[in-house]
């Protein structure tokens, strides 16, 4: 048994194998794999008992769903129009230069992916940014470049 078969049986086991477990099932393959590939998909589909459309649509219609390759570290900005105003442009750019990638792209060693999400919901401490889960509010070109240096440190 291939270890997306072995995660996604481990899942279903702790949270039930009814459409309603879709989408833990979903979110827990995305935080071990940092995407749904179209293996694990269908192996979700398998078992939980549902189409592999049914799942390919779930997963395609939320933004922190990725179905493509991601890096370790995802990287969001926010791209409402409080953060647009707030200097959301400048953010991104700082993250590209310092990562030699454009927004949509993942670093050549797969540890940074930059992307922008609809809302993170901290209008009123924009601009901001999300790595994986850690939310960094009031952000500013020079506290964006600190960040993204502290986590090219790690290993």
């Amino acid at each position: 048994m291939t270890r997306i078969k072995e995660l996604v049986k481990e899942q279903a086991e702790k949270h039930g194998r009814e459409r309603t477990s879709l989408m833990p099932i979903l979110q827990a393959v995305v935080r071990s794999e940092h995407y749904l590939s179209e293996e694990a998909m269908i192996a979700i589909a398998e078992e939980l008992d549902l189409s592999t459309a049914d799942v390919f649509g779930t997963a395609s219609f939320y933004t922190f769903l990725d179905t493509v390759h991601r890096g370790k570290y995802i990287i969001r900005v926010c791209k409402t129009i409080t953060c647009h105003m707030k200097g959301k442009d400048e953010i991104i750019r700082t993250i590209s230069d310092i990562l030699k990638i454009k927004l949509g792209e993942t670093t050549t060693d797969s540890r940074f992916s930059l992307l922008q999400a609809n809302c993170l919901g901290w209008c009123h401490k924009g601009p901001v940014m999300l790595i994986n889960d850690e939310v960094y509010p009031e952000i500013t070109p020079e506290k964006t470049s600190e960040i993204i240096n502290e986590y090219l440190k790690k290993k």
